[in-house]
């Protein structure tokens, strides 16, 4: 089966415990406001790659992963649009013994029953779940992403049901996503879910400007800094982190 992958890292740090080969799907349904790969919000593009390219890749990087605990994962873009691409590639995976991790926005989810056929049998191949919550109010939600978070957050419900383990993602924007309302009311929603092993505080950073520029797209949050480490420690005591 073939997929449509946008790029390869072969020993990220930060997309899973231990050391991990990272693949980017292409495609993608948010327009996040920050987002650091717009390169890969378009359907359909992107590099012709089968399950069993990226396993013969993979050989090479799996005495890294054992000794890390590591292992793959897949990103985006959304992975979830590639759910028969997935499926295969995980089971190749789980025949080697690799542990197999998602980094989803949830942005696709969808209550069709074939889809959640798939996604049902995807899980069963699957050992971790990055849920990235964008913004737990939906109308700022829409404001950032171009897209409401209904469906989100009954993808995050859905993993919940299933007691699926999950580590909740957050990136951090000064001015959008750092309001103490907010982040109290993410903590709330996240108390309702019984399968959260981890939440994660991002720091919003610029260093994916270069490539909206490259695109010929002006990057909306041009007078946006970083947050403040003192920032990002209370936005941590808040979803109760520390």
């Amino acid at each position: 089966m073939m997929g449509k992958v946008h790029s390869i890292e072969t020993c990220g740090t930060v997309d899973g415990p231990g050391l991990r080969y990272v693949v980017f799907m292409q495609g993608c349904l948010l327009r996040c406001q920050y987002c650091h790969n717009p390169d890969t919000w378009k359907i359909g593009e992107g590099k012709d790659m089968s399950v069993d390219d990226i396993m013969a890749d993979l050989e090479h990087y799996l005495p890294y992963f054992e000794s890390s605990n590591g292992g793959i994962t897949v990103s985006g873009g959304e992975p979830l649009l590639h759910l028969d691409f997935l499926i295969e590639l995980f089971t190749k995976c789980k025949e080697r013994g690799i542990h197999t991790t998602i980094d989803s926005s949830g942005g696709c989810f969808q209550e069709h029953p074939e889809f959640l056929r798939k996604l049902d049998l995807l899980l069963e191949l699957t050992d971790l779940i990055l849920l990235d919550i964008k913004h737990i109010d939906s109308k700022k939600h829409h404001a950032l992403t171009g897209m409401k978070n209904d469906h989100i957050l009954k993808f995050a419900k859905l993993l919940s049901a299933k007691n699926f383990p999950v580590w909740v993602r957050h990136v951090l924007v000064p001015g959008i996503s750092d309001d103490t309302n907010d982040l109290l009311a993410l903590r709330l929603f996240l108390n309702q879910l019984n399968n959260v092993k981890k939440v994660e505080i991002l720091p919003y950073h610029k260093l994916g400007v270069y490539k909206w520029k490259e695109l010929g797209l002006k990057y909306p949050l041009e007078e946006v800094e970083p947050p403040s480490e003192e920032k990002v420690m209370e936005a941590k005591k808040w979803l109760q982190m520390v």
